[in-house]
């Protein structure tokens, strides 16, 4: 049987305006770029690298 692999449900909340330019390529990077998108990632470490890095921009909406 497949492993079944964990998904974070993430939704941008915040704009990256005014923001160092770092954590605009890192929203690039999770595949959010405008408020309101939501983007199922899965659950690694570099990915919940990349959220505690822009916390304060995204919000998990839904961990399975």
């Amino acid at each position: 049987m497949a492993k079944a692999t964990k998904t974070l449900k993430l939704q941008q909340i915040g704009s990256p305006l005014r923001r160092d330019h770092t954590q605009r390529e890192t929203l690039i990077g999770l595949g959010l770029n405008k408020i309101g998108r939501v983007k199922d990632l899965p659950d690694t470490p570099m990915t919940r690298g990349m959220i505690v890095k822009v916390r304060h921009l995204v919000r998990v909406v839904d961990g399975k």
